[in-house]
């Protein structure tokens, strides 16, 4: 590995930040909002894209972003305690499967009459 570069090398060792980045963002009432996420072991990450189609591969095509450089992505994310800073990220969660129904995420359709109302007997007036 070398450390110095020579002008006939077609780029440096290492490579430069990626420059500006792709930063989602939530709409605020007179501003936008950049959105904080947590990594997979739960620590606070700030997040950023180097290319738009990356960003909407990952949060879709409707997300709204705004163009930040990583330094001032990292000062605005460090006061919220998000000292991290990832970069083109992908999506962890599982896939959705089955349809959506009313009620509570996650809970299961019910009868507006339990089976076991349903299926007894009536009961008789004495």
């Amino acid at each position: 590995m070398c450390l110095f570069q020579y002008e006939d090398d077609p780029e440096p060792e290492e490579r430069v930040p990626a420059g500006l980045l792709y930063v989602p963002v939530r709409p605020g009432t007179a501003q936008v909002v950049v959105r904080m996420f947590r990594t997979p072991l739960g620590a606070r990450t700030a997040v950023g894209f180097t290319d738009p189609g990356r960003l909407a591969a990952t949060f879709g095509a409707q997300q709204p972003w705004i163009r930040l450089s990583a330094t001032a992505l990292r000062a605005m994310a460090e006061p919220l305690g998000a000292e991290l800073l990832t970069v083109d990220p992908t999506l962890t969660a599982p896939a959705v499967s089955g349809s959506v129904t009313a009620g509570a995420p996650g809970s299961r359709p019910t009868s507006a009459v339990p089976p076991a109302v349903a299926s007894a007997p009536a009961a008789r007036a004495a």
